[in-house]
């Protein structure tokens, strides 16, 4: 099992380690322009709640101002992992407080976390996770963003703590359905839908099917080109292992095989492993992150689960989707992704649409890898915050 979509069973067989990557501090706000004042307003206001005031002193916040924020001394990039930190949740906290949802007969698990400010107008958030992640996925995230908006996660069928069941055909269709339907039921307000690789995939889906005004925005981190990689056929390292995934299929649909194939891939070193693969910070690569993929792939029916989505159909290609999406769109994509990298075929697509879609902003994120809202948050938060505070309030 491996975090992420479009890697496939090739992807999830990989076990090569790359080197560590140094990173960039978190940029400053340099200027006063009408960004800058939006990125600082919005973490003035998470900073000011009474919960914070401990934690900013500790981060060397010291003071603030009418405009801008004032540092004393500036924050740098330490100082933005210790509010990142800080606010990270615990798994036995996501676990205990996660709420269930029946869809078409099925259990769904999801988690839900209310801004303290109680800001009515601003739109929620509804965090969809990758291939073989879920809800704990998101824990260095939903802290920040729920000090200022509500934020939503969910497991995907076949995924987290939300039914497997046997038997169950698996397809990018399935699950746009599914998040079209938890807007409706359970959000039931314009919400803006932020995914990670495969989650980004059934996000622009339902976004591009959506017909009820539910999907106010939409953010996407390294989306995937289909639900595996059977998807992109343009790209000549594809090509190359084309062969070998149409073995892998075949030999996936033996039951026996499959299931020695599984228990190899979901063995905690073999993990640890793909995930220093696909991650440019490995010092996010943590026993808390292996327990996070491998907990939920000891479930029955996750071998089920992990065979219709390696050898199911790619689902919709989101070269057709995109162009149809008018709402505000943000897309953060990680450097040093070797799933769907920069200057693969999913990549170029995406870094070409700036110039096509006015409702469209890129921003490539250096040293990071196929997760950047887990690898590198602080960079994620640093461009999603200041993106969200432009978005009309109902």
């Amino acid at each position: 099992m491996v975090i992420g979509g479009g890697g496939g069973a090739a992807a999830a067989i990989s076990s090569c380690c790359g080197s560590p990557v140094i990173v960039p501090p978190l940029p400053l706000f340099k200027s006063s322009s009408s960004s800058t004042i939006l990125a600082a307003a919005q973490l003035q206001q998470f900073i000011g709640c009474a919960h914070w005031r401990g934690r900013k002193r500790r981060a060397g916040i010291s003071r603030f101002g009418t405009g801008l924020l004032h540092y004393q001394p500036p924050i740098t990039y330490n100082a933005a992992l210790t509010i990142n930190n800080s606010l990270e949740l615990e798994l036995n906290e996501i676990k205990d407080n996660s709420k269930k949802w029946d869809w078409r007969g099925h259990s769904i698990n999801y988690f839900l976390q209310h801004s303290p400010q109680q800001q009515q107008q601003r739109p929620p958030l509804l965090l969809v996770h990758g291939f073989g992640a879920s809800i704990p996925h998101w824990r260095r995230n939903i802290g920040i963003l729920s000090q200022s908006y509500t934020v939503y996660a969910i497991d995907l069928l076949g995924f987290g703590a939300s039914d497997k069941p046997a038997g169950f055909t698996y397809t990018m269709e399935l699950w746009a359905q599914l998040i079209l339907d938890f807007l409706t039921e359970v959000v039931r307000k314009p919400t803006v839908l932020i995914g990670n690789s495969v989650g980004s995939l059934a996000c622009v889906i339902a976004a591009s099917e959506s017909t009820n005004g539910l999907v106010r925005g939409l953010v996407l981190l390294n989306c995937a080109g289909g639900m595996n990689n059977k998807a992109v056929v343009d790209d000549w390292r594809i090509k190359l292992l084309l062969p070998l995934l149409w073995l892998i299929d075949f030999l996936l649909k033996q039951r026996g095989i499959a299931s020695v194939i599984f228990e190899r891939v979901k063995q905690r070193e073999n993990l640890r492993n793909i995930l220093l693969s696909v991650y440019g910070n490995k010092e996010a690569v943590d026993e808390i992150l292996v327990e996070i993929i491998k907990a939920p792939a000891e479930d029955e029916g996750a071998l089920e689960a992990f065979v219709s989505i390696v050898t199911g159909p790619p689902g919709p290609n989101p070269v057709k989707l995109m162009p149809k999406i008018s709402i505000p769109i943000l897309v953060l994509w990680g450097d040093q992704d070797p799933f769907t990298p920069l200057d693969g075929p999913v990549g170029r697509y995406f870094s070409s649409l700036p110039s096509q879609l006015p409702n469209l902003t890129l921003s490539v994120l250096e040293g990071v890898g196929h997760c950047p809202h887990d690898d590198r948050p602080d960079l994620v938060h640093a461009k999603l915050l200041p993106w969200l505070a432009t978005l009309p309030v109902s």
